[in-house]
């Protein structure tokens, strides 16, 4: 369900040179660097990104930072980073920037798979030589911390534990709308260690339980970062690309736009289920993707995004 495909008469050498055409001499050819870039995939990115250093001598990140600017060289810088680096260069920088982008780490964490989550511990540690759990413990707090670390583990079972349903369905009850207050921990604890067809099953039971969906007892249980977390990892078990969906809408809805948000779905997901999360943004909102990001942007960052979205859902 990619947006983004690898492009079939390839030839790295000859991307290279439209590239560094497009930089030569007085002005930068936008058009020709964004066409080219949002029509290859990933790994043939990272070819054209060796070919240019073995014609020309110079990093093509490092010259087109100096060509470009804003969010448009934001979003260029990001689509020829390859995907696990671009996940831990975010991460850290949601860590190590003044205050913690808790946004970043929700939206990641909650998202990619276990095996993407031990990769991205793993390439943490050879990047930066730390440990990405001590990095995020230093940082966060409380039951947030919690959850945070308990998804870091990249531990959940798969499948479904038929035995367990109810019982899931019944402590989360217990813990939330049948107490004065909340027991966090129950819902840190449940959410965090099972899977995500096994949780769809788990609501369900909740919803005949409580009444009301797992996401209404949540907001009504919790607040802050926790909340958030909560909300996300509950969205991302009933369907990733419409947790997508919602995010996109909610960094374009109102007044503003929250670019680093735009631009961070529309890098890591054009290769992944950005078609799935089109189909999702029209089932869940009275436009469409393409033409949301028409409305809220503009210039080469607006074309980009546009490429990248691969098309209008009328």
């Amino acid at each position: 369900m990619a947006s983004v495909k690898a492009s079939r008469n390839f030839n790295a050498t000859e991307d290279a040179e439209v590239l560094y055409k497009a930089m030569k001499g007085m002005g930068t050819n936008e058009d020709a660097i964004l066409e080219l870039l949002v029509a290859r995939n990933n790994a043939q990115r990272q070819q054209i990104k060796t070919a240019f250093k073995t014609l020309f001598g110079t990093d093509l990140v490092d010259r087109l930072k100096g060509e470009l600017g804003g969010k448009f060289e934001t979003l260029i810088v990001g689509l020829l980073t390859p995907p696990l680096t671009y996940d831990v260069t975010l991460l850290r920088n949601a860590i190590k920037g003044a205050g913690t982008d808790e946004k970043v780490l929700v939206e990641i964490l909650a998202s990619r798979t276990p095996e993407q989550v031990k990769d991205i511990v793993a390439a943490y540690r050879t990047e930066y030589d730390d440990d990405l759990e001590e990095d995020i413990s230093g940082d966060t707090s409380g039951h947030f911390k919690r959850l945070l670390v308990i998804l870091l583990q990249a531990n959940r079972p798969t499948g479904i534990q038929q035995q367990t349903i109810e019982a899931d369905a019944q402590v989360l009850f217990k813990a939330g709308e049948q107490k004065f207050g909340t027991d966090e921990q129950t819902f840190v604890t449940i959410l965090g260690n099972r899977s995500a067809e096994h949780l769809r099953k788990v609501f369900d039971a909740y919803m005949k339980l409580a009444g009301y969906e797992m996401e209404e007892s949540i907001k009504r249980e919790t607040s802050g970062g926790l909340e958030d977390l909560l909300l996300a990892v509950v969205k991302c078990a009933r369907s990733v690309p419409a947790y997508f969906a919602e995010t996109l809408y909610y960094a374009m809805k109102g007044l503003g736009t929250d670019d680093n948000t735009l631009i961070r779905v529309m890098v890591t997901r054009s290769e992944v289920d950005l078609l799935a999360i089109r189909t999702e943004f029209r089932k869940l909102f009275a436009c469409s993707l393409f033409s949301m990001i028409k409305g809220d942007t503009g210039g080469d960052y607006r074309k980009a995004l546009l490429l990248l979205c691969g098309g209008d859902d009328q």
